[in-house]
């Protein structure tokens, strides 16, 4: 028997089911789907007081217009020697970067890198010991919050990154980019996810050819209240990954740049104006040089950002996570989940896109957020699904306050009075009891209750049910008596309801079915009937239920499947 039939049979067996505002004890996939640990990761909030707006603003007078310079001349002097690094070399490279070329570019990218940085004002705090190509070929940092992530690149040596192809074309920015021998991806390229990773596998498994590569597996800026879901590209190879956290700890957040706050432009205005304290870096021993290049540059520095980098032990996969790379990406999510003391949460870079068509349909951009990649492989639902049932969900909360829907907006919707079957599956969608629908309660509700009943074989009984004169029709009177019977509303008017189904003055089976599979949301009132008839076969006595003479638009529990299967496996 199907979900939606069972989730009806356990309404109809739970004491007291019928009086207004119970609940079913017992929903099928209830426990599955508990709403994420942070309701929107995408979305920055800064508040400042007015001291820190008179501190930004008298700062910035000296400040802003210094480190503006500083940093466009360091790009400056740094172009030539990226120029020559990548001279002759097309954009997506085949070969490694080696010789003299690399040998006299590398280390003075690297000090620009640093000296950069520092004229923004930013203090780097390093712990732990980069590990070198043959003990890690791959980075993999979190939580990426910011365009200024990239000091993770320039203190772990300059590896190369895997960034989008578009960061390439950028004039000098672009230049600078190639000469860390970036991997780049195309989101618009169907290719592109297969080339970037056969294209990581072969820079990893070379033996230390190719630079160590850095990787950002989630995807997408986050505010760091969590690590979403990490991309599997990191971890394909195989091979070990050596973990690098990112810490901003600073009183005013100025540098968290995702898709609700701050622009690019006010975020490098307002870090540009932050006051520093001191620098600590602990680096290998080959790198002391380094070192004192840092402090050298620290001490000249006015002010800025307190950033901490750490490099956790090098992490080797069990040979269960080298053939299952989504395992050991999970593994690595929440050994540094715990280090950075947050939670974890199914988030991809999927619910942004479906963030940003919440809010192109007037609902709050956070009725989007789904966790994607959790519920589209339980539910085995594609983005284009979920995309489809985002507009009808707004087509019914759209006008209501807040983007959720309510009893009364699920009841406008499908044209039917409230009544207790009707707060019944409300109920069901409504899983975290709060007295409304989200987005995401109303997709798993759709895909748990609804769409597994709308098979051809459910379509055909729910069709017998009112076509009760069994002339392959159904009559507006039919329609009315089961409806009547379903919702417990003897003065019922189904009217509306009726013309949106019929063409004409009666209901064919193509049109019943094509209503059905239109608007699953009926699919449970229609196979409610069906389990009210079932129950009360049940209850009769037994020399009346094995009786040959039922009528045959009813339903004997012989034409069902099992209705006793406590089953609540995803």
């Amino acid at each position: 028997m199907s979900h939606c039939a069972e989730a009806a049979a356990v309404v109809a067996t739970v004491p007291g089911a019928g009086k207004a505002g119970r609940r079913p004890s017992m929903v099928p996939r209830q426990a599955s789907f508990f709403p994420p640990p942070v309701p929107n990761p995408f979305v920055q909030q800064t508040q400042m007081g007015a001291a820190s707006r008179l501190q930004i603003f008298f700062l910035g007078i000296i400040l802003l217009p210094i480190r503006v310079l500083l940093v466009a001349l360091i790009i400056l002097l740094a172009w030539p020697f990226a120029a020559i690094s990548t001279a002759c070399c097309p954009e997506k490279l085949t070969h490694p970067i080696t010789g003299w070329r690399r040998k006299m570019t590398q280390p003075v990218l690297k000090f620009l890198g640093q000296a950069m940085f520092f004229s923004m004002g930013f203090i780097v705090t390093v712990k732990g010991k980069v590990a070198s190509t043959a003990e890690a070929p791959i980075f993999v940092a979190a939580p990426h919050s910011t365009f200024f992530d990239g000091i993770a690149c320039v203190v772990s040596g300059l590896p190369s990154m895997v960034s989008r192809c578009e960061n390439a074309q950028v004039p000098l920015i672009g230049r600078l980019l190639r000469a860390v021998q970036p991997v780049l991806v195309s989101r618009v390229d169907p290719d592109s996810r297969k080339n970037t990773i056969n294209e990581i596998i072969r820079r990893a498994t070379s033996g230390g050819q190719w630079p160590q590569i850095l990787v950002f597996p989630e995807g997408t800026c986050t505010n760091r209240s969590c690590l979403i879901t990490f991309k599997p590209g990191a971890f394909i190879p195989g091979v070990p990954v050596q973990p690098v956290l990112l810490r901003y700890p600073n009183k005013l957040d100025t540098v968290t740049w995702t898709w609700q706050g701050y622009t690019f432009i006010q975020l490098c205005m307002l870090t540009f104006c932050q006051l520093f304290t001191k620098v600590e870096v602990e680096l290998k021993q080959d790198l002391a040089t380094d070192v004192e290049m840092y402090l050298e540059l620290s001490r000249r520095c006015v002010s800025g950002q307190t950033v901490t980098t750490e490099f956790m032990p090098v992490q080797v996969p069990s040979d269960e996570e080298k053939s299952d790379p989504i395992l050991f990406a999970s593994r690595i999510r929440t050994l540094m989940a715990e280090a950075l003391g947050i939670p974890v949460t199914d988030h991809t870079y999927e619910d942004c896109r479906l963030m940003i068509s919440a809010g192109q349909l007037t609902l709050p951009m956070e009725a989007g957020l789904v966790e994607f990649t959790k519920i589209s492989r339980k539910l085995k639902l594609d983005w284009d699904s979920i995309r489809k049932q985002l507009d009808e969900y707004a087509a019914i909360a759209g006008s209501s306050k807040g983007g959720r829907i309510g009893i009364e907006e699920f009841a406008e919707y499908l044209k039917l009075p409230v009544s207790d079957v009707l707060r019944q599956l409300f109920a069901l969608f409504d899983r975290n009891h709060d007295g409304s629908i989200d987005f995401r309660e109303y997709v798993i509700g759709l895909a748990v209750l609804c769409h597994p009943a709308n098979t051809e074989d459910i379509i055909q009984v729910a069709f017998k049910l009112f076509d009760l004169d069994e002339d392959g029709y159904i009559t507006e009177e039919e329609f009315s008596t089961i409806l009547q019977a379903s919702l417990g509303v003897p003065d019922l008017d189904v009217s509306g309801l009726f013309k949106e189904i019929a063409q004409g003055d009666s209901v064919s089976y193509e049109e019943f079915k094509t209503f059905a599979l239109k608007h699953p949301q009926y699919a449970k009132i229609f196979t409610t009937y069906l389990d009210l008839q079932t129950g009360h076969v049940f209850s009769l006595p037994k020399e009346v239920q094995t009786a040959p003479s039922m009528a045959s638009n009813k339903v004997s529990p012989e034409n069902l499947d099992e209705t006793s299967s406590d089953k609540k496996d995803d």
